[in-house]
């Protein structure tokens, strides 16, 4: 790498996935001129950020346990992110019972995601009513 002064890695993550707003919403999808869902928006968004993205599949819109899937976090070149939601993290939700859903929080106060109901990727205020479940961040890649 230069030594170039660089946004962190947070800001290029949530730059990344508003550039993908817009893009048409389709589960498990993974390409943006098709469609993507949560989690293909954080892959694509990683992927554009620089990140080796990991992603797992065979995952439905709802799912009562999503503990099988936690670890593509890490192997995805994400940390835990604690503290206040900030930018750049990745946060998965509770929205009602068996749904969870992953956001990228543009701020602490705004979110990214791929909304199934309005069939497509979207910037929006983050919901009061959605609980936080984990967040992470990107982890300083070798060379930042």
């Amino acid at each position: 790498m230069n030594d170039v002064a660089r946004p962190d890695s947070g800001a290029n993550l949530a730059m990344a996935a508003a550039g993908f707003i817009g893009c048409p919403f389709r589960l498990q999808g993974r390409d943006p001129a098709h469609g993507l869902d949560c989690v293909g928006l954080v892959a694509v968004s990683l992927a554009a950020a620089g990140i080796s993205p990991k992603s797992p599949s065979g995952y439905g819109l709802r799912n009562l346990f999503v503990g099988q899937w936690l670890h593509f976090a890490a192997a995805s070149g994400l940390a835990p992110s604690p503290g206040p939601i900030r930018t750049g993290d990745v946060v998965l939700m509770a929205l009602g019972h068996g749904q969870h859903h992953l956001v990228i929080a543009e701020s602490g106060s705004s979110v990214i995601h791929a909304h199934a109901g309005l069939g497509k990727v979207v910037r929006q205020p983050l919901d009061p009513q959605w609980r936080v479940v984990a967040k992470w961040h990107a982890a300083p890649q070798k060379g930042d």
